[in-house]
């Protein structure tokens, strides 16, 4: 069982803090003494004693320097770690306390879970490794189980009404993106006014991709969105939230139910006081992710080849691009058996 500090002081030192514990006082201020001793001659102190926080910056800078992704990483690791753990000292974390993070995920996606299992693990094995601690509080988790996305195509009333409630607030251009030129969500959020292109008299985007080699990429931008954002500053955000800056995780959130509120009600869905009445016309299974999805359908349905289709997506394997590429709808099939009959006749 880790030992219990009765007192804990934190301190400042160039802007940084730092904590020290200890059973009484006189404890904690000779600790803090030679802490201070120690940052004034530029020496980082690597020990149990080092707070979560502290060495999940200190290993992240070390052994995560080429990850495309790191952002994403580190806005995750912050959000469901360190604002649970991150005051701690390394010794002090209790493997319970690294499966309650987990099991705070529950409902969260299979790929989030998965993610946030292997970045704990990282953290305190790479502490072991490096003799901060004794044992590594992570090596029995339990993941929980994540929902398998299941992603879908817009139906043509679903694309109706999503395409009514952009034009009508375009707070919710993030989708747009999404929609029209096939962004992932970080995608959208992170393009900025410079990214506007001009190739041959036709608009582009260059996508500044980072979940793979393949995700920077250019892709062309249809004139509906195009004419919204043709006038954006080079370094304001293209899809800003209402402040008019880049979304958070937060405001994300925020806006991805203010759109499926949207498109509720212009679906026909009552309201009464302010809560939408059930049943809700707008599918249960509907993410924004799907617009996505839909960008994808949308290129196969209008003869753009499979590999300009991958180019375009961003994905690094094509069999990604061939999974979408196969899913076929009713109306699909009755155009294949409309071509074949007269063919046939």
């Amino acid at each position: 069982m880790p030992k219990k500090y009765k007192i804990r002081k934190a301190f400042t030192f160039e802007g940084k803090q730092y904590r020290v514990y200890g059973d009484d006082l006189d404890e904690v201020y000779e600790k803090k003494a030679k802490k201070l001793q120690d940052l004034k001659e530029g020496r980082i102190i690597y020990s149990g004693s080092m707070t979560v926080k502290e060495w999940t910056e200190q290993a992240l800078n070390t052994y995560k320097v080429n990850v495309k992704n790191i952002d994403d990483m580190k806005s995750r690791i912050n959000k469901h770690i360190i604002a649970e753990i991150g005051d701690y000292p390394l010794k002090a974390v209790t493997p319970i306390q690294c499966q309650n993070i987990l099991n705070a995920q529950v409902g969260m996606s299979f790929s989030h879970i998965s993610k946030l299992y292997q970045e704990i693990q990282f953290i305190f094995s790479t502490a072991v490794k490096n003799r901060l601690i004794p044992f590594d509080p992570t090596t029995d988790l339990v993941k929980p189980k994540g929902k398998k996305g299941h992603r879908r195509s817009l139906t043509e009333k679903e694309t109706k009404h999503f395409l009514k409630v952009c034009d009508e607030d375009n707070g919710f251009i993030l989708f747009e993106f999404m929609f029209y030129c096939g962004c992932r969500p970080e995608e959208a959020i992170k393009a900025i006014g410079k990214d506007l292109k001009m190739e041959d008299g036709i608009p582009m985007l260059h996508i500044r991709g980072t979940k793979t080699d393949n995700s920077d990429r250019m892709v062309p931008i249809p004139a509906p969105l195009y004419n919204k954002v043709r006038n954006t500053p080079p370094f304001a955000p293209l899809a800003p939230n209402r402040a008019h800056r880049a979304h958070s995780d937060s405001s994300y959130d925020r806006l991805v139910k203010s759109l499926k509120r949207a498109m509720n009600i212009s679906m026909g869905c009552k309201v009464y006081r302010n809560e939408l009445i059930p049943p809700l016309p707008l599918a249960d299974d509907f993410v924004p992710y799907d617009l996505r999805h839909t960008y994808c359908t949308n290129l196969a349905r209008a003869g753009v080849d499979i590999r300009t289709a991958q180019k375009l997506m961003g994905h690094a394997n094509i069999s990604i691009t061939a999974d979408i590429y196969t899913h076929v709808d009713t109306k699909d099939i009755i155009t294949a058996a409309e071509l074949i009959n007269n063919y046939i006749m």
